[in-house]
């Protein structure tokens, strides 16, 4: 896929874990880690919001474009 998740950086960069950010954004355990890693087809603009919000960040830093060769 050329949507690569930068999420598991951005978590650790915030020293946050899966289970608190899930508590913050109000999502499955489950359905985060998918994300975290990179199993999701898509994503919810309003989930988006929600992990920006608790992270403290930009959709670009959680997500990034990798041309396929």
């Amino acid at each position: 896929m050329a949507i690569i998740s930068r999420l598991d950086r951005v978590m650790a960069d915030r020293k946050i874990s899966l289970n608190e950010l899930s508590e913050k954004v109000g999502i499955s355990h489950v359905n985060l880690s998918k994300l975290k890693n990179g199993r999701v087809n898509a994503i919810r603009f309003s989930t988006l919001e929600a992990i920006c919000r608790a992270l403290d960040c930009q959709p670009g830093d959680l997500l990034e474009y990798q041309k396929n060769e």
